[in-house]
């Protein structure tokens, strides 16, 4: 089960976006820039710290991305908000890829199957508050994956010899044992989640690498 990022007020995501806008972009995005700079103090200026690192907007060691510089622009902002929350909410993608689009008791529910959670509970409400947040300023229609970064886009794993059929071919002067290959190129969420990883490849057991295939 995921954990999905949150910080506790969510009111606080508008009035950082808004300061990451009109302030001049940083050397490093440090937790003083946060509290004075995008005036979100205290405790609450700690979890905007981390939250932006989770949603690409700062990288580990604090400097600034291309996501955070992308969302500065007007005409992109609203396209580097919807990688933004394609990044850092993954893990509801690989539930329903058309996620952002769902209504909200639907995304609710889509929330507390992958976090396992109760409906009630403070986490779920939070990450629903806070992805809600995201998305009214995003703009999906004019996402291009390509465009998405590098830490976002899953790792393709070649797999050439993940799957191999023997078939044996008849001819006039000799039998030809005959190998054919086949490649799949597995496109992994970004995801910490082992369950998310244990039901693609059981799928993949049970519906591709059948033992009366091989």
């Amino acid at each position: 089960m995921a954990s999905l990022p949150y910080v506790t007020s969510h009111g606080n995501i508008e009035k950082a976006l808004a300061g990451i806008k009109s302030a001049a972009v940083p050397e490093k995005v440090s937790l003083d820039f946060v509290k004075t700079i995008l005036k979100i103090p205290g405790g609450s200026g700690n979890q905007m710290s981390t939250f932006l690192k989770k949603i690409n907007f700062v990288t580990s060691d604090g400097s600034p991305t291309n996501l955070y510089k992308k969302f500065r622009n007007d005409s992109t902002s609203g396209q580097a908000l919807a990688e933004a929350v394609r990044y850092a909410y993954a893990p509801l993608y690989v539930r329903n890829e058309f996620m952002h689009e769902l209504s909200d008791d639907k995304l609710l529910g889509l929330i507390v199957e992958e976090t396992g959670l109760a409906k009630d509970d403070n986490p779920v409400k939070l990450t629903f508050a806070c992805l809600k947040d995201l998305i009214k300023g995003a703009n999906f229609e004019s996402e291009n994956i390509d465009s998405l970064p590098s830490m976002y886009v899953p790792e393709r794993i070649e797999a050439s010899d993940f799957m191999s059929r023997k078939s044996t071919v008849s001819s006039p002067s000799a039998n030809i044992d005959l190998r054919l290959g086949y490649t799949i190129n597995l496109n992994l969420p970004a995801t910490a989640d082992s369950a998310v990883f244990n039901a693609i490849f059981k799928s993949l057991k049970e519906n591709l690498l059948k033992e009366d295939d091989a």
